[in-house]
């Protein structure tokens, strides 16, 4: 059977040497490639004539992490902290809400999990620490992306709980904002322990999930692996 093709959303960069580049971090495309799928590389100003037919040919979509979404898709409180990516926000917003609407497997992870949230209608802390009270440290960019930063609640009887197949397990954590109100239709699936949303689902679609830590990091760890892996085996039903 073909490796199903697996869309990635990338971000722009500069080069040493000053030139504009397309950038996927490579622990992404290691974690589809290993979990059986072919990456394909979405850049993040590609004009919607040429993301709907990429659409059409992918058979799943996963939207990775990177800068903070636009205060003005959810109406967000102003921080000096927030970054943010205009030109990604303008091809992934609605190319989560294409993608669910063509139910393509699709799986979010960080900034991805909270592109799913806005895209779909909901709301986002802008700086956790500021915002949420008694807030754990959930930015942890200054240790290995690996480092296990705390633990995650699973909710029985989800998709989530299914594949990682454990209600407790230990997380990295590389974000400083998360979901505030939660979207319409998503299900939460996990939380960390001062209550903060860590997982989402639409529960009528084959596959759309979305994490708030970084799996990508973790595939030393058998549950990580099986995400990945999940979300492939879905993308090549959809084939």
């Amino acid at each position: 059977m073909p490796r199903p093709l697996i869309g990635i959303t990338a971000r722009h960069v500069k080069t040493e040497g000053g030139f504009s580049a397309v950038r996927i971090l490579r622990a992404y495309v290691s974690a589809i490639v290993d979990a059986g799928g072919a990456p394909i590389l979405i850049p993040p100003d590609l004009p919607e004539d040429g993301w709907r037919v990429l659409l059409d040919r992918l058979d799943g979509v996963l939207f990775s992490g990177g800068a903070d979404i636009g205060l003005e898709h959810f109406d967000g409180q102003p921080h000096p902290t927030v970054d943010v990516e205009p030109v990604r926000d303008a091809l992934e917003l609605p190319l989560l809400r294409a993608a669910v609407d063509a139910d393509v497997p699709t799986l979010g992870i960080c900034r991805g999990f909270q592109v799913m949230n806005v895209a779909l209608g909901g709301t986002l802390y802008t700086h956790i620490l500021d915002q949420l009270p008694n807030a754990l440290q959930h930015d942890w960019h200054d240790k290995p992306r690996e480092t296990l930063a705390h633990s995650i609640r699973v909710e029985e009887g989800t998709r989530l709980a299914e594949i990682l197949d454990a209600p407790l397990l230990q997380v990295n954590s590389l974000h400083h904002q998360g979901i505030k109100g939660l979207a319409p239709n998503l299900k939460a699936t996990a939380y960390a322990p001062d209550g903060l949303i860590e997982g989402i689902e639409l529960p009528d679609r084959k596959f759309a999930l979305a994490v708030q830590w970084h799996p990508e990091w973790m595939t030393s760890h058998e549950e990580m692996r099986r995400l990945f892996k999940r979300f492939v085996e879905a993308a090549g039903r959809n084939a």
